[in-house]
C-alpha cells in the first residue's frame, strides 16, 4: 500500500507515524507513507495556499489550486482521495477495515476554515470526520486514520487473532474484555479466577461475557 499525506504541517506526520508498529511496517515494505507540503504547489512568491471567503465570514479559506496541482501530480487509477474535515462522515471500524484493502490512498488535510468546496467537487471520494468536534488542522487526523488503516494490513500486528479480538474487530463489534498481566495480586487487587484456571472455554464465555458488560456500560449504541 502507499499512501500520501498532503498538509501544510507534513513535520507532524513524522512522530506517530515514524515509531513503534508504524515505523516497522513501512521497514519491512508493508506501506509507503509519504507527507507532502502542499506549499510547494503554489505558484505565487509568498507560497500562499488561503484566501478570504467569498461572501464573508471569519478565518480563512484554503485554495482550491494547490490541492488539485499535487492530485494531479500524484493520482492514479488505482487512488482513492480522502479529506480530513469535521463536515465528513464519522470514521469507524469499519471504514478503517475497507480502506486497508486500498492500493494508494491520498489524503488532503484541511486548516483554517477548511477547503474551497470545488476541492471536494472535484477530488475527494470521501470526507472523513474522526467525530463530533474540530482540531486545530486535519494532519493529526490523518495520522489517527492512517495508522488505524496500516495496523490491519495483513502481517503487520504479527498476531493475525490481534484484529479480531480487540475492540470492534470481528462480528460482534463489542468492546474488548478486560485485560490482565502479572502480578496475580496487585495491591489488593486480584485478577479474576476463572484467568488463572486453565479452563479455555470458561476463560472465552467469560470474555464474551464481559465485552457485553463493557459495551453495555460504556458504549451502550454498540448494542442497539
Amino acid at each position: 500500500m502507499k499512501i500520501d499525506i498532503v498538509t501544510i504541517f507534513p513535520e507532524i506526520c513524522a512522530g506517530p507515524l515514524g515509531e513503534s508498529i508504524m515505523k516497522r511496517a513501512q521497514a519491512a515494505g508493508a506501506v509507503e507513507i509519504q507527507a507532502h507540503d502542499l506549499r510547494e504547489y503554489t505558484t505565487d512568491k509568498h507560497r500562499s495556499v488561503d484566501d478570504i471567503p467569498y461572501g464573508g465570514g471569519p478565518g480563512m479559506v484554503m485554495k482550491p489550486d494547490p490541492f488539485f496541482a499535487v492530485v494531479r501530480k500524484l493520482k492514479t487509477e488505482d487512488s482513492i482521495v480522502l479529506l480530513m474535515t469535521p463536515q465528513g462522515k464519522r470514521y469507524e471500524q469499519s471504514d478503517a477495515e475497507s480502506l486497508s484493502t486500498a492500493k494508494h490512498l491520498i489524503i488532503l488535510c484541511g486548516h483554517y476554515e477548511g477547503v474551497d468546496h470545488r476541492v471536494v467537487n472535484g477530488l475527494v471520494d470521501q470526507e472523513i470526520s474522526l467525530g463530533d468536534y474540530v482540531l486545530t488542522n486535519g494532519t493529526v487526523a490523518a495520522a489517527v486514520v492512517v495508522d488505524s488503516i496500516v495496523r490491519l494490513i495483513p502481517g503487520v500486528l504479527g498476531d493475525e487473532r490481534s484484529p479480531v479480538e480487540e475492540s470492534f474487530g470481528g462480528d460482534g463489534k463489542l468492546l474488548e474484555a478486560p485485560q490482565y498481566t502479572r502480578p496475580a495480586d496487585f495491591e489488593g487487587m486480584k485478577v479474576p479466577d476463572i484467568l488463572l484456571s486453565g479452563h479455555h472455554g470458561k476463560i472465552d464465555e467469560w470474555r464474551a461475557d464481559m465485552a457485553k458488560q463493557r459495551t453495555a456500560e460504556n458504549r451502550p449504541d454498540l448494542l442497539d
